[in-house]
This record gives C-alpha cells, structure tokens and sequence, in this order.
C-alpha cells in the first residue's frame, strides 16, 4: 500500500513554448534599432500581453547603448530558461 502523497511530482499546470534563439534574435533586433518604430515589433506586442516586465528591460537595454547580443542572451537564458531539476 503507497502513501498518499499530496504533492506528487509532475509537469507544471502552464508550460510556455519558446524559442530561444529565435526571441534573442528579435529582443536584439529591438535594441539595436533606433527608430521609433521599433516599438510596433511583434515581440514587443508578445511581450507585453506575457512579459510586460521585458518591455521594461529591453528599453533599458535600448538607454544604455546595448551593443551585445550575448547581453540580451543572457537575459532571456535568465528569465525565460526552464531551471534544471532540484538537487535539494
């Protein structure tokens, strides 16, 4: 006979599917683009109805000169990577 377990491991209610690669692309593509019009890209739009917080970011980015791409992939391997397994 098992023991109930209340909270048995299993797959989270909400999974976000996400390209990585893909959103680093348009993120840096929004950085580094000086028109206003920047702000009609589609990944602003997908951003801001799931993310708005990234909005923020990527403006900042855009102030403070980012020049890296590898900046902006680290911040979306930061906020949109899945953590490894608890090693607790």
């Amino acid at each position: 006979m098992r023991s109930h377990d209340p909270m048995p491991e299993r797959a989270p209610a909400i999974r976000l599917d996400i390209d990585a690669d893909r959103l680093i692309d348009e993120m840096y593509a929004f950085v580094t683009d000086p028109r206003p019009s920047r702000n009609q890209r589609p990944v602003v739009q997908a951003l801001g109805e799931i993310h708005p917080e990234s909005v923020d970011v990527l403006e900042s980015m855009l102030l403070d000169g980012t020049e890296e791409r590898a900046d902006v992939a680290d911040y979306v391997a930061a906020v949109f990577t899945a953590p490894g397994p608890s090693r607790g």
